[in-house]
């Protein structure tokens, strides 16, 4: 049976809007054959209900007056209206007793906290958010001072341990002070084991971070989380007030997003509870609350890594580079919310800004550098070697190239490579030869090399076109009377 505001929807999406049997069904999440029948209907009909007699409506009044009187259970009931006459079975006597009987409501305290006293931490989680190139799941981090209701929220993509501790942190330092107590849930960031009458077993970390910063864990009862019932309100209006319709297009968005919301929503409306604005009374709470110390907790959770041959360390699925000399060596590792710490004997030698995207590589430009460095050396060496089988004279030749406070490994180079192009024989017999001109670098042998290797040509014969060009010469007396008379004038 359908009312009649459903009764007129399937009308118009009939009629108005064309719309067949079965989409109308899927937008009434309705049955084709309901849909079918009030299609036909012109008039919107009730179908009259009429009362079936039972077994059991002798008896009812007797059964609500068992109930009222004491909690009987269904089998209790039974067995006293089958005294009385009743001949039915137990399932109707059961549905009956399930249908009248008051629900129990468990009944909890009311928790009172003094100004200073005590904070509550959860963690919530939203769908998820695009980081990068990827998605993670989004989460937030709520503390609420119990007696204020001063809120401190903070969105993360992970929940893991140095994030848990750097919200407490960024929380601390958001206050200016800490609570004397953290109440938090029983999860393992907190609390390792709960047995019900033993003493909690803390995690290590968290609370020597306690110590630090000078507060009281207070861990809930074993399946008693209302009693941080004022920090799931708050994470229930985060996802409400905040989340609710928000367009989210990169998780970087969150951080301004929260931070503006804290400030001109969260903390200054009218809390529900205490009838007063959260900064009003945090104005008269802080001075219950301890100081902060004077450094801040390191929060860095420490693993041992061994680095890759391609000298990385993988983590979250992005991979970032060490020194190439550490390649294969097993390093100390400390990951904070915001970078990446490697250590190598105690000391630093990488850091990098965390990234939570996907299959990302960061390579530092100094870490390749000794093993492109390496690599050059090897590659000289080569060379040199290559070098000295040249010739027997080459180690020589390279000590007067170093005596002359030349570039040796230029010269040695493009001497190996003029090896390639015209030979070794040739390049030795220039090596020889560049001693006897005291010529000493790579220019001198390639001009040796490129000398033998031009074509000289051989001189011709000297042919006579005629014999009296060479055997009828005519030669004139000489006259000798210019001596004479030169002899004349030395003696006059």
């Amino acid at each position: 049976m359908i009312d009649y505001e459903t009764y007129v929807r399937i009308r118009k999406y009939f009629e108005n809007e064309g719309l067949k049997y079965s989409q109308i069904a899927d937008a009434l999440d309705l049955d084709c054959r309901t849909v079918a029948k009030w299609v036909n209907e012109k008039r919107y009909q009730p179908r009259k209900t009429t009362h079936r007699r039972s077994k059991l409506d002798p008896f009812k009044n007797d059964i609500i007056r068992m109930v009222e009187k004491h909690p009987y259970t269904a089998a209790q009931i039974y067995h006293r209206i089958t005294q009385d006459g009743f001949d039915g079975g137990t399932t109707i006597v059961e549905d009956y007793v399930r249908k009248i009987r008051p629900p129990k409501t468990k009944a909890y305290l009311k928790l009172v906290f003094a100004p200073g006293e005590c904070a509550q931490v959860d963690w919530g989680s939203y769908g998820t958010v695009k980081v990068g190139s990827t998605t993670r799941r989004l989460s937030f981090f709520a503390m609420v001072l119990c007696h204020s209701r001063m809120m401190y929220v903070e969105f993360t993509v992970l929940q893991t341990m140095e994030h848990f501790l750097g919200c407490h942190q960024h929380a601390f330092e958001f206050f200016g002070a800490v609570p004397q107590k953290v109440m938090v849930d029983n999860l393992k960031s907190a609390v390792l084991k709960r047995i019900v009458g033993q003493a909690p077993v803390f995690n290590p970390k968290y609370a020597d971070f306690a110590r630090h910063y000078g507060f009281t864990i207070v861990p809930c009862n074993v399946g008693k989380g209302n009693e941080k019932g004022i920090v799931e309100n708050a994470v229930g209006y985060v996802k409400k007030n905040l989340l609710n319709g928000l367009d989210i297009p990169d998780f970087k968005i969150m951080e301004p997003v929260v931070q503006h919301w804290r400030e001109t929503v969260a903390n200054v409306r009218i809390h529900g509870e205490t009838g007063q604005k959260p900064v009003d009374m945090f104005r008269k709470e802080k001075p219950f609350l301890r100081p902060l110390p004077n450094m801040p907790y390191d929060i860095g959770q420490v693993k041992p890594m061994r680095a890759s041959r391609q000298f990385r360390i993988a983590i979250d699925a992005n991979h970032y580079s060490v020194p190439a000399q550490l390649a294969g060596v097993r390093l100390t590792v400390k990951l904070y919310p915001d970078r990446v710490c490697m250590y190598h004997d105690n000391r630093l030698v990488a850091r990098h800004v965390r990234s939570y995207d996907r299959r990302c590589d960061f390579e530092d430009p100094d870490h390749p550098k000794a093993l492109l460095q390496q690599r050059k050396r090897a590659k000289d060496q080569k060379i040199f070697m290559r070098f000295l089988s040249l010739s027997d004279k080459a180690q020589q030749y390279y000590r007067q190239l170093e005596q002359r406070r030349m570039n040796p490994s230029h010269h040695i180079r493009q001497i190996v490579a003029l090896s390639e192009i015209y030979g070794k024989e040739k390049v030795a017999l220039a090596i020889e030869d560049a001693f006897s001109f005291a010529a000493f670098s790579c220019e001198y042998i390639a001009n040796l090399l490129e000398q033998r290797t031009r074509p000289r040509k051989e001189p011709g014969a000297l042919h006579l076109t005629r014999s009296s060009d060479l055997l009828d010469l005519t030669i004139d007396h000489p006259d000798l009377s210019i001596y004479d008379i030169e002899k004349g004038n030395k003696h006059g």
